[in-house]
């Protein structure tokens, strides 16, 4: 099935509060330089709030992890759990379409869809309520045929017991999850064979099904404070943690709350609370998320902007570009700890700035313009220098660190070569 952006996209994006310190917190899970990995759950977070994923909500998560735009497009058109397209406001239906389910009747729950929806798949119902879609196996073979509502499985699914789903929660009624037949789980129809005392005794749902009955309402979106945010991943020793559900809490109620991240390993203000048993102060997130402007600026920048693989990072005084203070906020760099440039390249002519990985034309262009031409000018910032570069690259800003330019660069500068330069050079990666 062929998936794209929708034609018609708003303006902009952003994470509430309560959502923001979710994000942040979930990245911390992942090692410095691997934080690309939290694309899924931050796309799906972005799609929970605005019930579907937009343009701008996969920019915004692209560039909150510093990802090439089309890196992020590529996971969210791949996964059939991202709806690139506006969805009913109350529920989408995912009629799973395989082998089991379509033996079992999944094409009479289409046509119910197609009767009581819209007669073709991510069309809008007449009053916006529903849309629905067929989709590949979910797994519920056993209980086929089968529907995924919201974040929960209805299976053992008849046409009539799918439409009174339907109008229930029309009606604005909380269905049931799981079986819709009287079956526990998988067990076979004739009954259960095995841990009956648990079954027939104070058990009455499967765990799945008893969770979604617990929180009372299935089909309900997240917006961030219904459910408790995950910690932060540091150790709380090191005050990563120590203070992430609370000050979540204070994102989730209040507007003017600072959005929180993980607090940076030997910081006093987190050992200080991990020591004490205080709660740390709000913390500020660790990287300065773009403006609108900058996201405006990178409109169209779908393009191809790094490897697979992390470069090694060699020895570099990099980790000491961005110092933090007391209160847990990064100190401002001035004009004073601007790096060394040139107004022009060197006779021999410019290097290709775009084989140092997180490099791309866009950002080569910038550095020159910034008087940036040569792998031994980055390979000589100091830390402070560093940040200086990071605080001034417009729409990019940490790029430089996060990417550890400063230590390919030196690789680059003594005539060997980087993974990365080795494969951009095959490639030809960035030819228009």
């Amino acid at each position: 099935m062929l998936r794209r952006l929708h034609s018609e996209q708003p303006e902009s994006f952003e994470f509430t509060p309560a959502n923001l310190a979710w994000a942040q917190n979930q990245v911390t899970k992942y090692p410095e330089g691997r934080q690309a990995s939290a694309i899924i759950p931050l796309l799906w977070r972005a799609q929970e709030q605005e019930s579907w994923l937009t343009r701008p909500a996969i920019e915004y998560v692209a560039d909150m992890l510093g990802m090439a735009y089309i890196r992020a497009l590529e996971v969210a058109s791949f996964y059939f759990m991202f709806q690139l397209q506006p969805v009913g406001s109350v529920a989408h239906i995912q009629i799973c379409g395989t082998l089991s389910c379509m033996i079992c009747g999944a094409e009479d729950l289409m046509a119910v869809c197609k009767e009581k929806i819209a007669e073709k798949p991510h069309a809008l119902s007449a009053d916006g309520k529903f849309s629905w879609e067929e989709v590949e196996c979910l797994g519920a073979c056993t209980n086929a045929p089968m529907a995924q509502i919201g974040k929960d499985y209805y299976e053992d699914l008849t046409a009539e017991k799918l439409g009174q789903l339907l109008e229930d929660m029309a009606a604005g009624k909380v269905p049931s999850v799981g079986p819709q037949n009287g079956r526990f789980a998988a067990e076979p129809e004739s009954g259960i064979t095995s841990l009956t005392e648990f079954v027939n005794g104070s058990i009455k749902l499967n765990a799945s099904a008893q969770l979604a009955d617990d929180i009372g309402d299935t089909i309900k979106r997240i917006d961030g404070t219904e459910v408790a945010l995950v910690q932060g991943w540091e150790d709380q020793s090191n005050g990563g943690a120590a203070s992430a559900v609370a000050l979540a809490s204070q994102a989730a109620n209040d507007d003017t709350a600072t959005p929180i991240a993980a607090a940076p390993k030997d910081t006093p203000a987190a050992d200080t609370a991990a020591d004490s048993g205080e709660t740390a102060p709000a913390l500020k997130p660790s990287k300065e998320l773009p403006g609108q402007a900058d996201l405006a600026e990178r409109k169209g920048e779908w393009r191809y902007e790094g490897g697979d693989k992390a470069e090694a990072a060699p020895e570099t005084d990099a980790k000491a570009a961005v110092t933090t203070n007391v209160s847990g906020d990064a100190e401002t760099v001035s004009e004073d700890d601007k790096p060394a440039t040139l107004e022009a390249a060197r006779d021999g002519g410019a290097d290709d700035l775009k084989l140092i990985k997180g490099v791309g034309p866009k950002l080569e262009k910038l550095l020159n313009s910034m008087g940036f031409y040569h792998f031994d000018q980055v390979a000589a910032w100091t830390g402070q220098e560093l940040a200086w570069v990071d605080q001034n690259l417009e729409g990019f800003k940490g790029r430089a660190t996060r990417d550890n330019w400063v230590g390919q660069a030196k690789t680059l500068a003594s005539g060997e070569e980087t993974e990365f330069a080795t494969r951009a050079k095959k490639d030809d990666i960035y030819k228009d």
